[in-house]
Formats: C-alpha cells, sequence, structure tokens
C-alpha cells in the first residue's frame, strides 16, 4: 500500500514536472523567437550594408551599439514592470497590474523624450570619442540621428512587451516583431541601394527602415493591449511606479555597467582597425542568434518565478527554474559546437572581405566556448530578477565587465600589446566569472517570504 502511495506521489510529481516544463517552453519559446526576430532587425541591416563594404559595416554596428546603451535604463524599467506584473497576475489582483502598466507606460514616455533629444545633440559626438575614423564617422552620423529622432517606437515596442510577459502572454510581442521583421526586410533593402524607383540611401536607408517597421509594430501591440486589457489608462499609481522601480533600477544601472563597459571593450576593438570592428560586429550579430535562447529562458525562467512568489509556490518557482536551466544548456551546447564547425561560411554569409572573414573565424570558435556559461547565466540571472533580487545582479555585472572585461582588455592591448584574439579572449572569461556568481547566489537564495 505504501508502495503505490509513494508510486502515485511520484507520479503526480513527474507528472507536475511536465506540466511545468511545457509551460517553460510556452512561455519561452514565443520570447525566444521574438528575440531573435527583434536581433534579426540589426543583424539584417549589418548583412544589407555589407555590400557597401566594411566602413558601412563598421559605421551600422557603431550606431546599433549607441542605441543598445541607450535602451539600458528603459531595460531597466521594462524587466522592473514584467517582475511587478507577474507577481500581481499570479497573487490575482489583475486590477492592480493593469495600473502598474499605465504607470510604466507614462513613465517610459517621459524618458523617451530626455534619451531622444540626447541621443540626437550627443550621439555622434559618442561615436568620435569611440575612435571611429573618418570614413565610418561620415557614414554613422546620418544613421545616429534618424534612429534617435524615432527613438519612441522602440521604446514603446519594448515596455509594451515586457507588460505583456508579465502577465504571461508572450505570443502576442512575438507576432509584432514579426511583422517588424517582414516590413523592415521589404523596405531595407530598395531603400539603401535604390531599388523599386526609390533613392539610394546607403546606411541611412537601414535607419529608415528600422523606424518605419518598428512605427508599425507598436501600434499593434499598442492596439492589442488595450483590447486584451493589460493596459488601463487612468490616474498614475505613485506607489506601484516605486514598486516597479525598485526593482528596476538595479537592472538599469546593470544595463548601463554593462552596455558603458561594451563601449570601452569596443574602443579597444576599433583599436585594431576597421576591419577588426567589422569582424567584430558580424561576430557579435551572429552570436547573437545563439544566446537568445538563452536570454528567452531568461525571461520566462523571470516570469515563472515571478508568478510563482507571487501564489506562494516555492517549489513550482524551484522547478521551473530547473526546466528553463536545462533547456537553454542544451540549445546553446548546440550552437557551440556549430561554431565550432562552420565559422568560415558563417561569417562569409555576411561579407567577402578576406581579411574580415579571417579574424571572425577565430572570433566565433573563441565565443564557441562561452555559450554554456552564457545559459546558465542568463538563467540564473533570471530567475534571482523574478525574485527581486536584481541589485546583486547590478553588483555582479559592474564587477565583472569593469574588473574583468574592460580591465584584462586593457593589459592585454594598452599594457601588453597583445594581440586582437588575447582581448577578444577575455569575452569568454567575463562570462564564467558571471556564471558562478549567479550560480553562487542562486544556491544561498532564500525564496520563502520574498515581497516585490
Amino acid at each position: 500500500m505504501r508502495g503505490r502511495r509513494f508510486t502515485g506521489r511520484d507520479a503526480r510529481r513527474r507528472s507536475k514536472r511536465v506540466s511545468i516544463r511545457r509551460n517553460v517552453m510556452n512561455l519561452s519559446l514565443p520570447v525566444l523567437l521574438s528575440s531573435l526576430f527583434q536581433r534579426l532587425v540589426a543583424i539584417v541591416d549589418i548583412f544589407l550594408v555589407g555590400g557597401l563594404g566594411a566602413a558601412a559595416i563598421a559605421a551600422t554596428g557603431l550606431g546599433q551599439l549607441l542605441v543598445f546603451v541607450t535602451m539600458t535604463v528603459f531595460w531597466g524599467l521594462a524587466t522592473g514592470t514584467t517582475v511587478v506584473i507577474a507577481h500581481l497576475w499570479g497573487a490575482g489582483q489583475r486590477r492592480e497590474a493593469r495600473r502598474a502598466a499605465f504607470a510604466a507606460t507614462l513613465a517610459c514616455a517621459v524618458m523617451t523624450v530626455l534619451a531622444s533629444a540626447l541621443g540626437w545633440a550627443f550621439g555622434e559626438h559618442l561615436a568620435a570619442f569611440l575612435g571611429a575614423r573618418h570614413e565610418v564617422l561620415a557614414l554613422a552620423t546620418g544613421y545616429i540621428k534618424l534612429v534617435f529622432l524615432y527613438l519612441a517606437f522602440t521604446t514603446g515596442l519594448n515596455i509594451l512587451s515586457a507588460i505583456m510577459h508579465g502577465t504571461g502572454d508572450t505570443r502576442t510581442p512575438m507576432t509584432a516583431i514579426l511583422l517588424v521583421n517582414v516590413l523592415h526586410v521589404a523596405i531595407a533593402w530598395p531603400l539603401i541601394y535604390g531599388r523599386l524607383g526609390l533613392p539610394r540611401l546607403g546606411v541611412t536607408g537601414a535607419a529608415f527602415a528600422i523606424n518605419a517597421s518598428e512605427a508599425v509594430g507598436f501600434l499593434y501591440l499598442l492596439a492589442q493591449a488595450l483590447r486584451r486589457r493589460y493596459l488601463r489608462a487612468g490616474r498614475p499609481d505613485g506607489e506601484l511606479f516605486r514598486r516597479i522601480w525598485r526593482v528596476g533600477w538595479p537592472v538599469a544601472l546593470e544595463r548601463i555597467a554593462h552596455q558603458g563597459g561594451q563601449l570601452f571593450y569596443s574602443k579597444f576593438i576599433i583599436g585594431f582597425g576597421t576591419a577588426a570592428y567589422a569582424a567584430h560586429q558580424i561576430g557579435v550579430s551572429i552570436e547573437s542568434l545563439s544566446f537568445m535562447p538563452g536570454a528567452g529562458m531568461g525571461i520566462a525562467a523571470a516570469t515563472l518565478m515571478g508568478q510563482a512568489l507571487g501564489a506562494r509556490k516555492i517549489r513550482r518557482a524551484r522547478v521551473s527554474h530547473g526546466e528553463a536551466l536545462r533547456l537553454a544548456v542544451i540549445v546553446m551546447g548546440g550552437m557551440a559546437l556549430l561554431f565550432i564547425a562552420l565559422p568560415g561560411p558563417l561569417i562569409g554569409f555576411f561579407t567577402r572581405d578576406p581579411a574580415v572573414i579571417e579574424r571572425g573565424i577565430v572570433f566565433l570558435r573563441l565565443v564557441a566556448f562561452a555559450q554554456v556559461p552564457l545559459a546558465l547565466s542568463f538563467v540564473y540571472a533570471g530567475s534571482l530578477r523574478g525574485a527581486g533580487d536584481t541589485f546583486y545582479v547590478f553588483l555582479v555585472t559592474l564587477g565583472v565587465m569593469w574588473g574583468v572585461r574592460v580591465f584584462l582588455s586593457w593589459i592585454a592591448a594598452d599594457w601588453l600589446h597583445l594581440t586582437l584574439y588575447a582581448v577578444w579572449g577575455v569575452f569568454v572569461i567575463d562570462w564564467y566569472v558571471r556564471a558562478a556568481a549567479f550560480w553562487w547566489r542562486y544556491r544561498r537564495r532564500d525564496l520563502h517570504g520574498v515581497t516585490i
């Protein structure tokens, strides 16, 4: 009798684990595809301008980097929004969740006005500070000004997606980003090269295509958010916004620390020449496809952790984390093997410049060894954020980005005068240290009594 009871209980646990695994997949797969499609906008631009030469690739990549840096504060707001709404949604407090969504949307609008003005005024100067050479800077200036002028569509997509992720709806943002990609491809190619009767705008044409396609995606998400009642207009709730910002400001600082470090790290790469930075940008674009599964699982882990803790289901939170971690490692481990086996064809898809291809092959083989620690970092950090432990994630990111990546790159490039490949190798060390730090914290984290 005891054996049958144990077997039945064991079967129920297995069934529950399968249910949670399915839930992780249902949440993370649309997020994965959304992240992939969103990243494809940038990758398609790099691919399309590749026919204009290495300077065009470097200029487009530099403009994209400045936008990513600017988005750091908005990603903090988005993460805080997702976590707070997930807790409220899991606790059945739907009305408060809608009010939190409206408060976050208003904050996003105010922040966007300021960010657009600063980017328009100082983006070109920052590109010059990073060491962009004359031919790169001349191409990058128009791109930078245009993407900052219409930044509201980018930030609007970001905050509306975050609201929907908190409710557990990851399919609608995926549909919006897919729509953005289809429109972007249809518009970018003729604008860059002057096809179908349109003017030849080069790198600037890529910026026009991003702005137009993201405008359509934003309007679609806004309509869906209102129709499905994820968002409720009314008097702004200061207390709910403070809850969002308590979770979000460490994420904003984390992103600032990360992207600021990326800027300095890119400065070391640019110092090796245009071909080196073009190879770096192409390699990062390809490598970003591999960490999308990890990023998707990280968002799923944060959402499921938040909803489970909001409902006071601690074991479900732990199991959800484990399933997200397992899936991320499997997928990103497979991508690592691909980077080791086929780096040449992957780089050659973007450019025919032999100097760029030669350097890009080494980059992809190096970052292949970072894929598993990347998977661990994304999921552990996502679960910690879902539990509200965003300040620790910020401290790790700050310490590792500046104390490992930037500092060791400076030692390698400016002090020891080592090769480009040594500076790229620092990237791999960075992610092993982060993975270890996030793993240690999660193992010691008490999820009982967590409040947001």
